[in-house]
């Protein structure tokens, strides 16, 4: 697999039909393993095991309507009450994190009106709030965890 700037985990990873599927315990099912996927994976295990961010609150591949438009966000972290908390976007390895990046988050942050986003290509992360008074990015110097997230809103 692909080398990652994350701790390492093990997966459920099989094949079939010439195709690799690792299963996804967010959604509970085996799904195609692309080099984005890989990422997501990954990273979504750091957050929940190293970051403790609850499994239950953050939901994978979730789709939104932006301006009439079909959008699939690649995670989104929810609070106790069913709002929105958090845009989590995943780029490949081999995909740079760039401007490009986030304004894609910044667009379903048209539907979804969250403070905080976190990017990841498995190599490079992360983790912002939005200041609404003057419309910046304020980053995190690591990813935090959930307890110091629930702190800063």
């Amino acid at each position: 697999m692909w080398q990652l700037n994350l701790p390492p985990y093990n997966f459920r990873i099989k094949k079939q039909n010439e195709k690799m599927l690792i299963f996804d315990s967010q959604r509970k099912r085996f799904v195609t393993l692309t080099p984005e996927e890989w990422v997501r994976q990954n990273f979504i295990r750091f957050l929940i095991e190293a970051k403790a961010y609850p499994a239950a609150l953050l939901a994978v591949e979730k789709q939104i309507t932006v301006n009439g438009l079909k959008k699939r966000c690649d995670a989104i972290l929810y609070d106790n009450v069913g709002q929105p908390e958090m845009i989590i976007e995943f780029k490949a390895p081999n995909v740079p994190i760039t401007q490009q990046t986030f304004d894609q988050a910044a667009v379903y942050n048209l539907k979804l009106n969250v403070d905080f986003f976190m990017l990841s290509n498995g190599l490079e992360h992360y983790c912002c709030k939005l200041d609404k008074s003057n419309s910046r990015y304020l980053y995190f110097s690591e990813i935090p965890h959930f307890t110091l997230l629930k702190s800063v809103k």
